[in-house]
């Protein structure tokens, strides 16, 4: 039994600091450090730690809730905590205990540090290095797209392994390392507020206590403990999107009126038509989301089928829900204060995010064919 947060806290939060600052955080690119802040306070940073360590011992379920109710909100907001809880998967598992209580807390944020320039969305390709001196590690390295870049406490860091065969190893980096630098700001097309930026590693150096796991075994704990939290996650981010498009396009069938035949919109058959489709592509990739996450919790057989499945579904069905959800808002659409052009750009990330829905895709081919997933 779990003490999550009720989602009357969130709900709050959501109507007093997530949902107002959500426009200006797109409108000027700004990390949402006020509603971020007012997560983690509230215990939702601890969402899925551990009991023992003050957290709430939440599931896939709950916390694929969370984000989808933040994401309808704000989609920069719950992107940002979405890998919070991606990074907190591995932390969990494989961290030390003072940075599991401070997550637990509240009082840190982590984040994941996978892509690289040379790899790009194919984070199992690891480029980047570790070099072993004395009881330290030298990490140098590139990372392309590392959300909440110099905005989180830590990174969960991937580089090659130091002496190990092995694809890769992964690392616990405090974001005050020295010689960790944020290349560029992030001046985005959409979830303009993630603070997703590049992230460079030159002789940063940390103790080798700061190693999660094995040295060697970083691809494997990944697939493990980060990419089922990360995939479901990032499939409710999707949905959030869609909830809040279709939100927006009732209201405006329900509102808007066609004076010369005395009837709102929503009296037409065609948009009716149109919006019912969409309702049913939602609620289909919902329906994923929800078996994905009782099969991960219940540690079924097809779980890594449904955990690649369902964030290449809810990322093509947000595509085209925010899209049809525009074209049904026809020119009131277009104005930035009905939200909708804020949902349709925020969702175009999800398809491109390794691992992207064409390498998910894949992926799922080589498995029920019985090939290497990578």
């Amino acid at each position: 039994m779990t003490t999550t947060p009720s989602l009357e806290v969130l709900e709050d939060l959501i109507t007093t600091t997530v949902g107002p600052a959500a426009a200006e955080v797109d409108r000027t690119g700004t990390f949402p450090r006020t509603s971020i802040d007012a997560l983690l306070a509230a215990g939702f940073g601890g969402l899925i730690s551990a009991l023992e360590v003050g957290g709430q011992g939440a599931g896939f379920a709950e916390a694929a809730a969370v984000v989808r109710r933040i994401s309808a909100a704000c989609g920069s907001t719950a992107m940002v905590y979405a890998m919070h809880l991606a990074a907190v998967g591995a932390i969990e598992e494989l961290g030390p205990i003072d940075v599991r209580t401070a997550v637990a807390e509240g009082r840190h944020l982590s984040t994941l540090a996978f892509s690289e320039q040379g790899s790009r969305s194919q984070f199992w390709a690891t480029l980047s290095t570790a070099t072993a001196e004395g009881d330290d590690v030298v990490l140098d390295a590139s990372k392309s797209w590392v959300t909440a870049a110099g905005e989180a406490d830590s990174y969960v860091w991937t580089s090659r392994p130091i002496a190990a065969d092995g694809p890769s190893t992964l690392w616990l980096v405090p974001s005050t390392t020295p010689g960790l630098k944020v290349a560029a700001p992030f001046d985005g097309f959409g979830l303009r507020g993630n603070a997703s930026s590049p992230v460079t590693a030159i002789g940063a150096r940390l103790p080798r206590s700061a190693m999660l796991g094995a040295d060697g075994a970083g691809l494997d704990l990944a697939l493990t403990h980060v990419l089922p939290w990360f995939q479901v996650v990032n499939a409710a981010a999707s949905l959030g999107l869609c909830d809040a498009a279709l939100d927006a396009a009732i209201g405006h069938l329900t509102t808007t009126r066609l004076e010369h035949l005395d009837q709102t919109l929503a009296e037409q058959p065609v948009p009716r038509h149109r919006l019912g489709a969409l309702l049913v592509q939602r609620d289909a990739a919902s329906t994923l989301l929800d078996d994905a996450a009782a099969a991960l919790s219940a540690g079924r057989p097809d779980a890594p089928l449904r955990m690649l499945a369902v964030k290449a579904m809810a990322s093509e069905t947000a595509l085209t829900v925010t899209g049809e959800a525009m074209r049904l808002a026809g020119g009131a659409a277009f104005r930035h204060e009905v939200g909708l052009d804020r949902h349709l750009r925020d969702a175009r990330a999800g398809a491109v995010m390794g691992p992207t829905t064409h390498a998910l895709y894949d992926m799922l081919a080589r498995a029920v064919c019985g090939l290497p997933l990578l």
